[in-house]
């Protein structure tokens, strides 16, 4: 599902175009991709609320409204877009449709409806902001934090900083990425991870969560921008997707395997002891 660049993106590309606006009324074609919340409440709850903000907050895109928050999780094929004309697209994968008072319409797409959708009052925005882990974009987020994580946990080192309620935001692609560039086995456990190479997996996961970032995030398949296009991060990935590719530090074919999080794990068994 997108990753911690990838809701980034879409929040800063809609920002502009949803900050202020007024919603008009809101259609929801699909009760399946709701939690906690049942479709009339949330139209209810959605008609004539304002927007006064926007956010991320782990994979979850966040719009402060002036009565609750409207929390959406992309799944594997969310997207989030406002648009001046709607498309056959639009109607056909729109789970979310809610019109704006510049007669704009923003959309949530979901071909596949593996996404969620909250409406949290301030209450139950905290407990589900709480049962979070730190943002690794943050400057709270040291590699002391990172150390201690990693020291409370018997689990490979890969499961855990994918774990949300250890790290905020990163999921399959990053924590490929930053395991490679640190030079750390994804199957250690966690705990057994030296306090070095804390410190180059923490450097490593903010320095490429921040590219991809700049990069508007990674495109594989289905991910595209609040404003339609592909990520451009792809052409930076040094091992996922590139299952029995050379390796483009020591030329060996990368290895993958599926036994540590039922994910795909692409790695170098050279680079990664």
């Amino acid at each position: 599902m997108p990753e911690l660049p990838e809701v980034e993106t879409m929040v800063r590309d809609v920002t502009p175009l949803l900050s202020g606006r007024r919603f008009e009324s809101a259609r929801l074609s699909h009760r399946d991709v709701l939690d906690g919340v049942t479709g009339p409440a949330l139209v209810r709850g959605l008609t004539g609320a304002r927007v006064v903000g926007l956010a991320r907050r782990a994979k979850n895109a966040v719009i402060l409204t002036d009565r609750r928050r409207l929390v959406i999780q992309p799944g594997m094929t969310g997207a989030m877009f406002v648009k001046r004309r709607l498309t056959a697209d639009d109607a056909r994968y729109g789970v979310l449709q809610v019109r704006l008072d510049d007669g704009r319409t923003f959309v949530y797409h979901d071909v596949r409806r593996l996404g969620t959708i909250r409406w949290l009052d301030p209450a139950g925005w905290q407990r589900f902001s709480d049962r979070i882990g730190p943002e690794p974009l943050d400057a709270a987020f040291t590699p002391e934090v990172l150390r201690a994580a990693l020291a409370r946990s018997r689990a490979a080192v890969k499961k855990v900083i994918m774990d949300q309620k250890h790290l905020a935001g990163v999921g399959n692609i990053y924590a490929n990425e930053a395991l490679f560039l640190a030079g750390i086995d994804p199957s250690k456990e966690a705990r057994r991870v030296s306090a070095d190479q804390a410190g180059l997996l923490h450097r490593h996961l903010v320095t490429i969560l921040a590219d991809a970032v700049r990069a508007h995030g990674t495109t594989i398949r289905d991910y595209r921008t609040g404003t339609g296009e592909p990520g451009n991060f792809q052409g930076e990935l040094q091992v996922y997707d590139r299952e029995g590719q050379p390796c483009r530090r020591c030329g060996a074919p990368l290895a993958g395997t599926h036994g540590i999080d039922a994910r795909i794990t692409v790695f170098c068994y050279r680079c990664q002891r």
